[in-house]
């Protein structure tokens, strides 16, 4: 049985932009993958609102994704794979990040995993980074996420590099779907159903290489 943790935000809790509520289990990108993997994998999904890469959120408090991962990760070892898809909230304007900075944050996670015995044997897990898609216009957020697009365009290609330099694999979910119209940061149900589907393939090519 293969262990996926898939580390993230409020699109792998999988909050819906329309209703205001969360998505049923079966609905979120992770229920999808899990669906489409099939019996040999369990998924264990750790998102949550507002998570941030490495940041402390001054309203927010709880939300920073370096400090729970060590034992978010200790707490489901053995795993075989580590699924990070952060970097959204870092775009809040509370924060004021550049497109760098985000992306650095997003490696010290990497580098963090990597330090940790939590894999099969007592080896790192191996990682899938995966890019959030850009912002859309934004509605209800656009306070919150101001001049966020414009950053958020950038982050496929510095999540990419950082992912070839550590060789981790690696999904760029921007190609694959969009962001609600509703709220400009959200997917809506049909994103989760396809970006399922795009993870799992990822998964699968992932573990059999290794």
């Amino acid at each position: 049985m293969s262990v996926i943790v898939a580390y993230g935000d409020s699109n792998t809790w999988g909050y819906d932009p329309i209703a205001g509520v969360r998505f049923a289990a079966d609905m979120r990108w992770t229920g999808v993958m899990s669906r489409e993997l099939g019996a040999g994998f369990t998924v264990i999904e750790e998102g949550l609102n507002g998570r941030t890469s490495v940041f402390e959120d001054p309203i927010e408090p709880y939300r920073n994704g370096l400090a729970y991962l060590p034992p978010c990760l200790l707490s489901h070892a053995p795993l075989d794979l580590l699924i990070i898809s952060l970097g959204c909230n870092d775009l809040k304007r509370r924060f004021w990040l550049s497109p760098g900075d985000i992306a650095l944050g997003v490696e010290r996670l990497i580098l963090t995993a990597r330090s940790l015995p939590v894999g099969r044997d007592g080896a790192p897990p191996d990682i899938i980074l995966a890019a959030p898609p850009p912002v859309v216009e934004l509605t209800a957020f656009a306070d919150m996420f101001e001049g966020a697009r414009e950053k958020s365009l950038e982050l496929g290609a510095r999540y990419r590099a950082f992912a070839e330099l550590h060789g981790t694999g690696f999904v760029d979910a921007g190609e694959h779907i969009h962001c609600s119209p509703k709220d400009g940061i959200h997917f809506e149900a049909d994103q989760h159903a396809r970006l399922g589907r795009v993870m799992a393939g990822a998964v699968k090519a992932r573990l059999e290489a290794g």
